[in-house]
């Protein structure tokens, strides 16, 4: 489950001297040189342009390599000791997190109560233009508090901009109350990359649209949390070899995705693997180690439990 703001702010206020200067600083709300004339460009012209300017984000995700495998092996160690992951974010920035917290449990098998999404403005924010609900940083405060923050918990504030009130009030909060912090943003020297214990930063300059952040700062942050989700997952055991070892099996689609997963990680007929897939109570794990070992369910079980549910372990690798 996906928890969100549910509360609303008031109407915007206008922006003063310290943050009209902020804006001017950041490479985001910058004009791109090369789309200045993009309301007369061709269609054809318009989606090549802004293929040329997305081959920016993977190099500058690539820099940040560093500071996104040192959030990884925070998350995992936070997650091992009873914590939990917690995005921030509002506006596009905030969809992003939601999305990547909806699509755990289902890929990896988890709670849905392990990877955590607050968004700024709540459920409505998700499909709506909710801007002027990231203004206040106390609602960034507020919703950790509902979730029950704790200094075992990583959260991750994400904002292009870097100097999202929302998030930045939720960052200062879990720093207070002895949470790892993460900031994910295109701007470094801003606000949230100051309050965050790491930084990551991929800086994809500015966008073809001027300020539309959803665009190459929005990919960018995909990038980042689909490699923060996925590496930390498979660190924590939820992935065996590159096969989603823990997926769920909601649907038809999903069951046939299940049974190649078994054949391609034990080399078996397809006929195995689905009798060992009934046999195992649809289990991926039990019945994989009935696959390569040769043993029942009930043995597969007893294997998988005397290895702690460590499933290299179980299979003897």
């Amino acid at each position: 489950m996906v928890a969100y703001n549910a509360g609303m702010t008031s109407q915007p206020r206008k922006p003063g001297r310290a943050a009209r200067l902020l804006a001017e600083q950041r490479q985001t709300e910058k004009r791109n040189a090369a789309s200045k004339n993009l309301d007369r460009m061709t269609a054809e012209e318009i989606v090549r342009l802004m293929n040329r300017e997305d081959r920016k984000e993977a190099a500058a995700v690539g820099r940040e390599s560093a500071a996104i495998a040192r959030a990884v092996d925070t998350i995992v160690e936070a997650i091992r000791n009873g914590g939990r992951l917690i995005y921030v974010g509002a506006g596009s920035s905030g969809r992003m997190g939601a999305l990547d917290a909806a699509e755990c449990p289902p890929t990896f098998g988890i709670s849905p109560k392990l990877v955590v999404a607050l968004i700024a403005g709540g459920r409505r924010a998700i499909t709506r233009a909710l801007e002027g609900a990231e203004d206040s940083g106390r609602n960034g405060e507020r919703d950790l508090r509902r979730v029950r923050l704790t200094e075992r918990d990583v959260v991750v504030g994400i904002a292009a901009s870097g100097t999202t009130p929302y998030v930045v009030g939720a960052l200062k909060y879990a720093r207070a109350r002895g949470a790892m912090t993460v900031a994910v943003t295109s701007n470094l020297r801003m606000p949230v990359g100051r309050v965050a214990k790491i930084v990551i930063a991929p800086e994809v300059g500015p966008e073809v649209l001027t300020g539309s952040t959803r665009l190459k700062a929005g990919t960018s942050q995909k990038m980042v949390l689909n490699m923060l989700s996925t590496a930390v997952m498979a660190r924590l055991g939820h992935v065996y070899e590159n096969l989603m070892i823990d997926m769920m099996l909601t649907n038809e689609k999903l069951a046939e995705r299940a049974v190649r997963i078994l054949v391609e990680a034990s080399g078996k007929r397809v006929s195995d693997a689905k009798q060992a897939l009934r046999a195992g109570g649809h289990n991926l794990r039990v019945a994989l180690v009935m696959l390569k070992r040769g043993v029942a369910a009930g043995e597969a079980r007893r294997r998988l439990k005397e290895a702690g549910g460590d499933l290299r372990g179980a299979l003897g690798e």
